[in-house]
């Protein structure tokens, strides 16, 4: 079975000493409950295995019932460490205050009860966790799967991944797309903004998110200011609902907003957003076209190729910790900046007929960045840029 990197460094965590509670979020469906099934299959630790998602309303009584379970079948059975994994965590009313009372109760009676706390709203983990857990918590963060891993699971090529993106579920379904389109949008979109949104976060207008989300999957790699969105939203919200709505879009892994690059953090947050999906079947899925189409269409599929290409860096981005922009200064543009420790990287795309490098120059005239890159027929491939991880240039 195709297992995910990030499994040997969580096996080795938990084979270690009770030291800390491991946290693992990311979207739904990348693989969290997987991995983390994979994982108990290889330890030799007794586990006990509850989600909160598989109940109607999960409260704190419900948690500490759980753990109690835990405690008594690890006594009973007389194991010297346990493993205890919630699913969903972020479901339970105050669960880091219940967490760390529970963990703190057992860290004081040395119980060697080790925990594992899985979830999809990154916002509401990182809440959490920072109000509650400091200093008894590590996390790992799974985001959506890279080319590198849709080939290696399916055997996807290049442009299949670019049109179908990195979602693992739907990895056997593409050869029916119209079953493949139901899928994500019923299955992970809606699931995603119902569950992972609107139930635990309080949305005044839901539809107006909802179609922030259609059109911001529309004009993925796209610059567009909120007060242009508001137009063609034709709803009487203002810019910062529309900037607190995509924060929350982009905790749960759907769509972000990246700022432009600036030598100030006033400038950069106060920019207009650069559009990104962080998986290009959240694009595919709401378009009426199908791949055939598309993929004969050179202006549409170089705007999924930059998208493909985005949604990568902002993934890496998650997992490793570096900081991506964008760059326009009039007519001259740099599809993406990474910023890392002080070092700067520009990235252009060029999928299309056009290669020129106008912005690539201009950007390092004025700010002379540590390395550029041009990523097209006369660059780095395509494949080979999907198939590194981006914090490797930094090297």
């Amino acid at each position: 079975m195709f297992q995910r990197p990030h499994i040997k460094e969580l096996i080795s965590r938990i084979k270690e000493p009770r030291k800390h509670i491991q946290v693992i979020m990311g979207p739904r469906q990348v693989g969290k409950t997987t991995m983390v099934n994979q994982l108990t299959k290889e330890i030799k630790i007794q586990s006990y295995f509850v989600s909160a998602d598989a109940i109607a309303y999960s409260d704190k009584a419900w948690l500490v019932q759980q753990w109690e379970v835990a405690r008594q079948r690890m006594d009973i059975d007389g194991n010297e460490a346990f493993l205890f994994i919630v699913d969903e965590i972020q479901k339970i009313n105050n669960w880091s205050e219940t967490v760390k009372l529970l963990w703190d109760t057992d860290s004081r009676e040395n119980r060697p009860l080790k925990v594992i706390l899985l979830g999809s709203s990154r916002l509401l983990l990182q809440q959490g966790l920072t109000e509650s857990l400091a200093g008894r918590f590590e996390t790992t963060y799974m985001a959506h799967w890279s080319y590198t891993e849709m080939n290696q699971a399916f055997g996807w090529t290049l442009d299949q991944y670019i049109w179908f993106g990195g979602y693992p579920g739907s990895g056997n379904m593409i050869q029916d797309e119209e079953r493949w389109k139901n899928y994500i949008n019923q299955s992970l979109i809606e699931t995603s903004i119902s569950k992972d949104i609107l139930m635990l976060t309080r949305v005044d207008k839901p539809a107006l998110m909802r179609r922030l989300f259609e059109l911001g999957c529309l004009y993925s790699g796209q610059i567009l200011s909120f007060t242009k969105i508001l137009g063609q939203l034709q709803d009487a919200g203002n810019t910062v609902t529309l900037s607190h709505y995509l924060e929350l879009l982009d905790t749960a892994g759907l769509l972000g907003g990246i700022e432009k690059y600036a030598a100030d953090i006033i400038r950069k947050r106060s920019s207009s957003p650069k559009f990104q999906v962080h998986n290009t079947a959240l694009i595919s899925a709401q378009r009426n076209e199908f791949f055939e189409e598309i993929s004969q269409n050179p202006k549409e599929w170089g705007r999924m190729v930059e998208s493909a290409i985005g949604a990568h860096l902002v993934n890496s981005a998650l997992t490793e910790g570096f900081k991506i922009y964008y760059w326009r200064e009039r007519n001259e543009e740099v599809d993406f900046v990474l910023e890392r420790r002080n070092k700067v990287i520009a990235i252009e795309v060029k999928s299309g007929a056009d290669q020129s490098n106008t912005g690539l120059n201009q950007f390092q005239k004025q700010f002379k960045p540590d390395k550029i890159l041009l990523i097209g027929k006369t660059g780095l491939s395509v494949a080979d840029f999907l198939s590194l991880n981006p914090v490797n240039l930094f090297k």
